[in-house]
């Protein structure tokens, strides 16, 4: 099982329940469908708002803007290996899931659903620098939100490379 502390620091989000339920079974989902086993890591997830975010952004990734997920890797994980006890932080912005969401014509939860699974490859070593990258990433992001019964979202409006 995959143990997540969850941090809420702005208005606005579910109750903290309600988002661990949401991110447990993103995460476990994400977890049977690239591991036999079971796993027995942690990860923290923070729910925060679009200034915080572009702090973040900004000061990561020299890109001074908000979006809508970013990953930060405890330890460096190749993809398709298996990580180990801590996997790191996701960190989620509202606004900008809220506003994708709507002019995706989504329901808020499946698009939230998508930034946690993201993050969550991202954190497992998954990338989209490159067009290979993009396609593996995206294709287990399709896989995963299957099994949570969430339409694909690349067949929708959102640019490929959007998700951060």
């Amino acid at each position: 099982m995959i143990d997540i502390d969850i941090l809420i620091e702005a208005e606005g989000w579910p109750e903290e329940d309600a988002l661990l339920q949401v991110a447990q079974k993103a995460v476990d989902a994400a977890w049977k469908s690239l591991f036999t086993d079971d796993g027995q890591s942690e990860l923290s997830l923070v729910f925060t708002d679009d200034a915080s975010i572009q702090e973040l952004n900004a000061q990561w990734r020299n890109k001074d803007k908000a979006t809508n997920v970013l990953s930060f890797p405890a330890f460096p994980v190749k993809a398709g290996a298996k990580p180990g006890p801590m996997l790191g932080d996701i960190v989620i912005a509202r606004e900008t899931v809220m506003r994708e969401a709507q002019e995706e014509g989504k329901p808020f939860e499946h698009h939230l659903n998508h930034m946690i699974v993201h993050g969550f490859l991202h954190l497992l070593g998954y990338d989209h620098e490159d067009d290979a990258e993009a396609e593996l990433m995206e294709q287990w992001e399709r896989d995963i939100l299957a099994a949570l019964a969430i339409p694909d979202p690349y067949s929708q409006t959102l640019s490929p490379n959007k998700a951060g």
